[in-house]
């Protein structure tokens, strides 16, 4: 079944309130042209899953710039001030979960798993609650995390973590081929495998798409029965969140 389709066509039945899993780390691997087709598209209060929202004008940043999303569950955030911004205010509920942990539960949640014990967050609000998904405006919690059932097993206390599962997944490929079959380049393959198995459409935008039959069996790292619809990934590049260098001189000296 050839899979690919145009990014309009990909994101066209996404609806408002939508839940999404969407891959990348930082900005590695994150699936830009699907982002840019759903800006486009315009579907409001989005729920996303995703370990982090990009940056104020990159990647998920776009749609949460733009009053798009309405609850994030993340485990990283510290890159965009918009989204620092609305949380501040009240206007983004937000879910901070481990980072593992966050793994884990999309991990589940493709291979069918309701829930996991895991030690990540014992003894911390994570175990206990209260920590503030959505405030008010005058600053005050108005919703907070319930606490999580603990169990002990070989003497070691372990929280219960639900799995995620998502409407739609928004993730980017190295290669694809036009089944579906996904091949991820070095840290890019992060979240966007789990991402991919926990959402119940998956769309995958792949920098080079291939024929059925080139990609070795053993070189693929997502198989085509996750994947729904194909997309080209644009030409619109890739951005590093911090450039760090050396200043030339300075590189210069060190060298002698």
């Amino acid at each position: 079944m050839d899979k690919v389709v145009t990014s309009a066509s990909a994101v066209a039945d996404i609806p408002d309130g939508a839940t999404l899993a969407v891959g990348g780390f930082g900005l590695c691997g994150i699936p830009s042209t699907l982002i840019d087709a759903l800006a486009e598209a315009g579907p409001t209060g989005l729920r996303v899953v995703s370990n982090n929202c990009g940056v104020d004008d990159w990647g998920l940043g776009l749609l949460l710039r733009a009053g798009r999303i309405a609850r994030m569950t993340s485990s990283y955030v510290g890159e965009n001030k918009e989204f620092a911004r609305q949380y501040l205010s009240g206007e983004l509920e937000v879910e901070l979960t481990p980072q593992g942990t966050l793994a884990e539960r999309l991990r589940a949640g493709g291979s069918g798993i309701p829930a996991f014990f895991t030690p990540a967050g014992v003894g911390t609000q994570v175990e206990e609650g209260g920590l503030p998904w959505r405030y008010a405006a005058d600053g005050s919690v108005a919703l907070a995390s319930p606490p999580k059932e603990v169990r002990e097993f070989g003497g070691r206390r372990y929280l219960l973590e639900e799995a995620v599962t998502a409407d739609f997944a928004l993730v980017r490929a190295a290669v694809a081929d036009r089944h579906g079959n996904c091949v991820f380049h070095a840290a890019a393959r992060n979240f966007n495998p789990l991402c991919a198995m926990a959402g119940r459409i998956t769309l995958v935008e792949a920098e080079r798409i291939v024929e059925p039959g080139e990609l070795p069996p053993d070189a693929v790292h997502l198989p085509g029965v996750y994947v729904d619809r194909v997309v080209p990934a644009g030409p619109a590049g890739k951005r590093v969140e911090r450039r760090t260098v050396r200043p030339a001189v300075r590189a210069a000296a060190e060298e002698i």
